[in-house]
């Protein structure tokens, strides 16, 4: 099993906007894509606009697969176009692979 961080850099103004995509939007037809998220988190000390979250994968492979078809999703270019139709949401985005060790209660 594996996680993948995202870091999402908001522009400045939208992280609002964000969250009613992921919370109205994203986490439904991902669910739909049989993508797993683990939790959300916005900073309460830090950068200010930015969302951070973790989703599960089976391996990479299926990351790829569920992840290929969920950016290929029409219903999700649409939602997608729609909520950014006042400019960008977010500014910059930043992912990670996290493989557990042997040591690890997430085994």
């Amino acid at each position: 099993m594996l996680h993948e961080l995202r870091i999402y850099d908001v522009v400045p103004g939208r992280l609002t906007a964000l969250n009613q995509r992921f919370a109205n939007v994203t986490i439904a037809i991902w669910k739909k894509h049989g993508i797993k998220p683990v939790a959300f988190w916005t900073e309460e000390f830090g950068t200010s606009n930015r969302l951070v979250y973790l989703l599960e994968w089976e391996s990479l492979a299926d990351r790829d697969k569920k992840w290929a078809t969920f950016q290929a999703d029409t219903e999700w270019q649409q939602k997608r176009a729609e909520s950014e139709r006042d400019g960008p949401i977010v500014g910059r985005i930043e992912n990670r692979i996290l493989r557990p060790t042997p040591y690890s209660p997430l085994r």
